[in-house]
């Protein structure tokens, strides 16, 4: 793992682990690293100081900078008894934006396989057809029947797509 100072195109500084610097460079030209502050997605690594220790000399730990703060977005109300990521409750423009990226990238690369998902999945899972990726709909309980026969999905919440 290696670990990066990041700036966004906004001069907001924040730090990230990656695998390799390989790695960092795929996800930043895709557009997959995100500023925490403002959302900015032109995100460089930034200048950063070596840690450089040896065995003769203690190692001396700098003080971190404080960061500077997040400002918070304005408050939403939900309804009592409701929490921050309840059904009902909004969701943040950021979060709004990242599960549009992901939108766009599932569309992009995998198959849409309708309500039959399941059965395609499982298919998959049984050799029956080519491993590929697919998207599509399933219900709860298919989605409990793949999980106990071993067969790994992931649920992501499908927002309206950005360009409308």
């Amino acid at each position: 793992m290696i670990h990066y100072q990041l700036r966004c195109s906004q001069s907001h500084e924040f730090d990230g682990w990656f695998k390799d610097s390989t790695t960092f460079e795929r996800q930043a030209k895709r557009g997959l690293i995100e500023c925490p502050a403002c959302g900015d997605v032109k995100v460089d690594r930034a200048l950063m100081a070596p840690a450089v220790s040896t065995r003769d000399t203690p190692r001396i730990q700098e003080e971190a900078p404080t960061p500077e703060p997040v400002p918070s977005p304005p408050a939403q109300i939900a309804p009592p008894g409701d929490g921050p990521w309840a059904a009902n409750a909004p969701i943040p423009a950021r979060m709004v934006a990242m599960l549009q990226r992901i939108r766009a990238e599932v569309e992009k690369n995998c198959d849409y396989v309708g309500p039959s998902f399941a059965e395609e999945a499982r298919k998959m899972h049984n050799g029956e057809s080519d491993k590929r990726g697919i998207y599509g709909e399933t219900t709860p309980e298919e989605a409990e029947s793949l999980a106990d026969d071993g067969i790994e999905i992931s649920r992501v919440p499908w927002v309206p797509r950005a360009d409308g």
